[in-house]
């Protein structure tokens, strides 16, 4: 039902744009929405494009696109293939296609469809990449090989080709050539983390812990924010008998991430080992909660429980073990045990003779020949400390906990095929812009709530609707916020014919508009909100920030339909970031003075707001970064400048000043201002930092 009425609402304000609905222009604006990543409210443009014109393919794509974000694979292929049906020469949806079939484990579909569009550009390195992924999962691996072969001749310099090959060569069991290969990639890539991660694994199963600890080290250095990397250290920490180190990078994942259960557990385990009783049950406690089946929980925290004499909690958790395993002999001893302290004789008795009465049955099994429960005794003579996460072998219960290999095969491809098929090449950019909105993402190491008296006062007035708040990464809208701001629309187009001359409701249903990614009509609104109230602070800082995401997609836009509706190269780069805001322009095009005009009005606009509210730091922030977009260095040190001497601890100016004064050539001073920055919270600084400090 939600749904229905939220089809409804848009089709109620897509039937405002015009009597019969611009097409061009709902696509734009879903394009819009795909663009900056409301991957629901993309899907809802599109559709409307599909209802008024199905014959077109583009909206099917771009509609498959979303779905492929949202994880929704199934959904996916079917509008690739509908768009196909339409136009079968549009290579991107052979590429997104094989994406959505990969995803979903139908590899032989998928490779023919990165064959099909290899048909159109021979050496995609994308698709040539994913073609080879597509084989190791299918384990064929002498296909692969032949792919790979065709990628180092083709990009014989392109680091993720070894990565990939050395994964591949690793879950073949060849750890010499999944070493050389990984070599490789360092020696083309060495800022790229997961290489070092990948080859800590193949020194860990050379048993070379010292190689491994040192690349774990190293990736960590690169990207202190994957928890992936501080449970594998963890591990060789611990066979290392540095236990302190162990508990150390457990506590960093836990300080990452309160839930996670591998840390967790490895942790309780720790603190058991070093008789930290009472903290190792308090992990337990966490996991349990976490995964109430997890019965190597239950059994730690009774032994646990045992030594700090909580004898019922004790025979509680024994008792929930032997429900699930009631084969497990040690789980009766220890139960016995328990029950013994607690003067319950005969309990105890009737545990004891039943595990003895199990022991009898198993040697008889065992002299007949007869395969034995796994529950039955320890496995004495296995020498493995680590258990896979997915083993629910009892008597594995005080080993470490590692990643499944299928977890870690996923993680050896680095998610080439699954999840968003745009964020995997990351590029080093500047901190964007700020903005006055209703919703922020949450972010897990920045917990501030960015401040000024100005905002504040204007929330005061209780003006709108809900609190402006400003943010710097914008979260998408759920289902339920696209449509409350639908009918936020309709509700203000009503106020405005009440009240023509009202600044504040242009400005709320301008904001409304820059929700659902509606540009055009949003700074419309905040031109009339200025017309009415040329001191609308806030309403000048918004426009700003509407016309340079604007300006971003339209440029962004103007080369991928360069390439939509030509058939010889017709590649959409599913991969592509957004424009790096200090790219030099290497050719002059025709943009060129579209760019320049837009980014000139929103330098006046900035201009204005820093003349109503010299204080209002965000501003300059904000307009630091469109002289960095025109390569003005000097001009956004000074205005990052002006932020900082307002407030000494915000971090997002330390960081692109730091970026600023490293593309002057001043490294000692950005390496500094990007330290900071890391301290505040910006761990991508740290990144940074390395790769200007390696050489």
């Amino acid at each position: 039902m939600k749904k229905v009425i939220l089809l409804l609402l848009v089709q109620i304000y897509i039937g405002s744009l015009a009597a019969q609905i611009n097409t061009d222009r709902v696509l734009a604006i879903g394009r819009n929405a795909l663009y900056f990543e409301d991957y629901v409210l993309a899907i809802q443009y599109f559709n409307q494009v599909i209802k008024s014109k199905p014959w077109l393919a583009e909206p099917y794509f771009y509609r498959a696109v979303a779905k492929i974000n949202l994880d929704d694979y199934k959904g996916a292929e079917e509008d690739c293939s509908l768009c196909l049906e339409r136009n079968p020469f549009l290579v991107q949806a052979y590429y997104a296609r094989g994406i959505a079939r990969q995803s979903q484990d139908n590899f032989a579909e998928a490779i023919e469809d990165y064959n099909k569009g290899l048909e159109f550009r021979a050496e995609d390195r994308q698709m040539l990449v994913n073609k080879a992924v597509a084989y190791i999962q299918k384990k064929d691996y002498s296909g692969a090989e032949k792919v790979f072969d065709e990628l180092m001749a083709s990009h014989s310099k392109y680091a993720m080709n070894y990565m990939t090959r050395g994964a591949m060569y690793l879950e073949k069991g060849d750890t010499l050539r999944a070493l050389e290969d990984y070599d490789r990639s360092i020696e083309l890539d060495p800022y790229y983390p997961p290489a070092y991660g990948n080859r800590a694994i193949v020194h860990y199963r050379m048993n070379n812990l010292k190689a491994a600890l040192a690349d774990l080290n190293e990736a960590i250095r690169l990207n202190t924010r994957e928890n992936g990397y501080y449970i594998n250290r963890g591990l060789v920490r611990y066979q290392m008998n540095d236990l302190r180190g162990a508990m150390a990078d457990y506590d960093q994942v836990i300080d990452f991430d309160s839930r996670n259960l591998i840390a967790r557990f490895n942790r309780g385990l720790l603190r058991a080992q070093v008789g930290d009783n009472n903290k190792a049950i308090e992990d337990f406690d966490v996991v349990i909660e976490e995964e109430p089946d997890n019965y190597m929980a239950y059994y730690n925290r009774a032994i646990l429980r045992n030594e700090t004499s909580d004898l019922s909690g004790a025979v509680l958790d024994y008792t929930t073990v032997l429900d699930k395993y009631p084969d497990f002999v040690p789980g009766y001893y220890s139960r016995a045990e328990a029950k013994r302290k607690m003067r319950d004789n005969a309990g105890a008795d009737r545990d004891e003779w039943t595990a003895f009465r199990i022991e009898e049955r198993v040697k008889k099994e065992r002299a007949a020949g007869k395969n034995t429960s796994q529950t039955t005794a320890h496995d004495d003579n296995d020498s493995e400390n680590t258990r896979e996460q997915s083993d629910n072998n009892i008597n594995k219960f005080n080993r470490l906990v590692v990643y499944d290999k299928e977890e870690e095969r996923k993680s050896k491809y680095q998610s080439d095929v699954r999840g968003r098929v745009q964020d995997r090449n990351v590029k080093v950019d500047l901190e964007p812009q700020f903005v006055l909105t209703y919703y922020e993402k949450a972010n897990p190491v920045k917990k501030l709530v960015y401040y000024d008296k100005m905002l504040e006062e204007y929330n005061d007035r209780r003006l709108l609707s809900r609190q402006l708040r400003l943010t710097n990464e914008e979260a998408p809208l759920a289902e339920a916020q696209i449509a409350t701001h639908f009918t936020s629309i309709n509700e203000h187009s009503a106020q405005i014919e009440q009240q023509p001359q009202n600044a504040n409701v242009y400005f709320a249903r301008a904001v409304d508009y820059m929700l659902v990614q509606d540009f055009a009509e949003a700074i419309k609104d905040y031109d009339k909100a200025i017309d009415t109230d040329p001191s609308f602070t806030v309403a000048y800082f918004n426009r700003a920030v509407v016309r340079y995401k604007q300006l971003e997609y339209t440029l962004s836009q103007q080369q991928v339909s360069n390439q939509l509706y030509e058939a010889s190269a017709m590649t959409l780069n599913l991969n592509a970031q957004r424009p790096t805001v200090a790219a030099p322009a290497i050719q002059k095009n025709p943009l060129d003075n579209k760019r320049a005009y837009e980014h000139e009005l929103i330098l006046r606009d900035y201009n204005k707001v820093v003349q109503l509210n010299p204080g209002f730091i965000y501003a300059y922030f904000n307009r630091g970064n469109i002289f960095c977009a025109q390569r003005d260095f000097r001009a956004a040190i000074a205005d990052y400048n002006e932020a900082i001497l307002r407030d000494p601890d915000f971090a997002e100016a330390y960081f692109n000043r730091g970026l600023a004064r490293l593309s002057q050539g001043d490294a000692n001073r950005g390496i500094a201002d990007l330290s900071k920055a890391g301290e505040l919270g910006i761990v991508n600084a740290y990144s940074i930092i390395k790769r200007m400090t390696s050489n």
